[in-house]
């Protein structure tokens, strides 16, 4: 057995390109299809955020604002619900040390774009999990927690990097558009890092040594299996 970190985003509202506040939160597909899988693969999840504070899930992410199926987001609902004790009280950011985890996951929604991508606390524990050789795993706009990260002399961590992340196509489709405060897929590429992103909406992960990611929500379960199977693999 594994311990893994997840890193959720605790933030609910997203400042837009124009100065005004969206609603937004984690995506719950992304978090519960991941814990889901990690879990019932025999490993231990801990949830994190910054300050320890509830998670809130973005509403559009359990209804057909979203593109969710019905069905779907009654599942996604009822696993987020069956784990409301550890979003209610989960781990503060920064108490917790890299090295006692196997792996950190970061699930998306535009929440991160907010809290985690100039996090100073999140940026010293992907670089200590990276230089440590720990499975670093990001999806959809979770990537943008990665940009915390930076070296001693200010560069992106991880620069030259193969990554995918929620396209700046899957942005202006489905996503928030020009009113996003930056393109995450753009901004990955602006620091250095090799972006491949898959058709819209398709499941696409790439894996770089310890580094998996996953595009969007529909690479929640290829993210997550690519990550046991890393795990495995040690």
């Amino acid at each position: 057995m594994s311990k893994i970190l997840m890193v959720v985003s605790g933030a609910d509202s997203l400042e837009l390109a124009d100065g005004s506040s969206h609603p937004t939160g984690f995506w719950a597909e992304e978090v519960a299809v991941s814990h889901e899988m990690l879990r019932a693969a025999g490993h231990d999840v801990t949830v994190a955020t910054p300050g320890g504070v509830r998670p809130t899930p973005d509403a559009i992410s359990l209804d057909a604002r979203g593109g969710v199926e019905e069905a779907d987001a009654r599942r996604f609902a009822a696993y987020l619900e069956a784990i409301d004790g550890e979003l209610a009280a989960p781990l503060d950011l920064a108490k917790v040390s890299a090295g006692d985890y196997d792996a950190v996951y970061i699930p998306g929604g535009h929440a991160p774009m907010t809290d985690l991508a100039d996090n100073a606390d999140l940026g010293r524990l992907l670089n200590d999990a990276d230089r440590g050789g720990s499975v670093v795993a990001a999806l959809c706009h979770g990537l943008a927690a990665l940009l915390s990260a930076r070296r001693e002399d200010g560069s992106f961590t991880f620069a030259g990097r193969e990554v995918t992340s929620f396209s700046d196509e899957e942005e202006r489709q489905g996503g928030l558009g020009d009113r996003s405060p930056y393109f995450v897929e753009s901004r990955l590429r602006d620091l250095g890092a090799k972006v491949t992103t898959g058709p819209a909406w398709s499941s696409t992960v790439v894996e770089d040594r310890n580094l998996i990611t996953g595009q969007n929500p529909q690479s929640s379960a290829d993210t997550a299996r690519r990550v046991v199977g890393a795990l495995a693999a040690r």
